[in-house]
């Protein structure tokens, strides 16, 4: 090839990339201002939710109550038709068994529907609790904030939801979420995750989780509610959320949660 011919190819080359990369700066850029006019939103939202009317709900979880009966997670495979395989959950269990030399077992077979086998003999075991684990319902979302199409959203009452008409199943929430509380449905192909019983709650009926606890270990409210229940328990309690760190705006409280929770 020529030396003419050569420079000739290298500038259509070039010519090319330059297109390309102008084109992928521009996509990026209006990625980037959707990102963070979303954010900018969750944020101003989270601090002063739009219609004060209606509740603001939370979650709180007390620890020293749970007994790892596995309830919940059935009631929520049940109430909300999740697969019955394992491995899909909404609502799971998980068991800490904190050992003598303080290294931790961690175990939740099959959410914890089927109960727990005690794995480590007890001259081992330094200490041991049950770990509910579900949704978070953070008010500032990474979940909500990476969605490339809005199928994730907050709900004016502060449940996050997904819609399924618009979700098109590319995992960036199951990614985004650092609990682990999304999961792509095997069969709808859309991401799947707690709603806090959105549906029963908007007939003014409690989770299906927190209905059938037996040692009444779950409850929800409304945060707007200086005198509900829920308000009422956090203030008596030391509650935390998990990891408090990532600043998600997290609305599920612990109450007696261990250092070794994750």
């Amino acid at each position: 090839m020529s030396q003419s011919a050569s420079t000739m190819g290298n500038e259509k080359i070039g010519s090319s990339r330059r297109k390309f990369l102008k084109s992928a700066v521009t996509l990026a850029g209006a990625t980037i201002g959707y990102t963070w006019l979303k954010s900018s939103q969750i944020l101003i939202f989270a601090a002063e939710p739009k219609d004060e009317t209606l509740p603001w709900y939370g979650i709180a979880i007390d620890i020293e109550k749970c007994i790892g009966c596995g309830s919940c997670a059935k009631a929520c495979k049940n109430e909300n038709d999740v697969p019955k395989e394992p491995f899909f959950f909404r609502n799971w269990v998980e068991q800490y068994t904190v050992k003598n030399d303080g290294t931790v077992d961690i175990v939740s077979p099959n959410g914890g529907i089927d109960g727990f086998v005690q794995r480590v003999p007890d001259e081992d075991i330094f200490k041991s609790f049950f770990l509910p684990k579900m949704c978070n319902h953070c008010a500032k979302s990474p979940c909500e904030q990476v969605c490339p199409v809005g199928a994730t959203f907050l709900s004016p009452e502060g449940v996050v939801l997904v819609d399924e008409k618009y979700c098109i199943g590319c995992r960036y929430c199951v990614q985004a979420c650092p609990y682990g509380c999304r999961f792509i449905h095997p069969v709808k192909k859309v991401a799947n995750k707690c709603t806090l019983c959105y549906h029963r709650l908007k007939k003014n009926l409690a989770p299906a989780c927190m209905e059938v606890c037996p040692t009444g270990a779950r409850m929800y409210g409304n945060l707007r509610d200086k005198q509900g229940p829920l308000v009422k328990f956090l203030k008596e309690h030391t509650t935390q959320v998990l990891r408090p760190n990532l600043n998600t705006g997290a609305k599920l409280y612990y109450n007696a949660l261990s250092s070794e929770a994750r």
